[in-house]
């Protein structure tokens, strides 16, 4: 099989242009991916890798239920910039009460607490992104 020069040149182009780091070109049976990979993006993930790993480690010391994110999106502790949050560590809250709001797609969801307990830890900051599963906070 010969391949085409022409077309990873153009792609590679398209990089630049559109300001991608990856993009792929299928036809037929031919498949080609150009991805490039700049020296920011490097130091990026090892400081997202480090937050993660003293994170896991902080959140261990810590006993009770993890209350984890619903969705995918982005946290936020109160309902408006500046407003009063939610909860605080150390507040008691009801079963239903809204932890958080996680807004996805342009829509605000409240977190409401699957329980009635004290709010040990918020592992999340506030305007933060948050992926399904990841825990947002600690009630015992």
């Amino acid at each position: 099989m010969k391949i085409n020069k022409s077309i990873i040149k153009e792609l590679t182009e398209y990089l630049d242009e559109f300001n991608l780091n990856e993009i792929e070109y299928t036809e037929k049976d031919l498949k080609v991916k150009v991805s490039k990979l700049t020296g920011s993006n490097i130091s990026t993930f090892k400081e997202v890798k480090s937050e993660i790993k003293s994170e896991n480690i902080k959140t261990n010391s810590v006993t009770g239920t993890e209350i984890p994110s619903p969705i995918i999106g982005t946290a936020y502790l109160a309902p408006e910039p500046g407003g009063k949050k939610f909860v605080e560590v150390g507040k008691k809250i009801n079963k239903g009460d809204t932890i958080m709001i996680v807004e996805a797609m342009k829509t605000m969801n409240h977190v409401p607490s699957p329980i009635a307990g004290t709010v040990k830890k918020i592992c999340v900051e506030d305007g933060q992104p948050v992926e399904y599963g990841h825990t947002i906070a600690i009630i015992e």
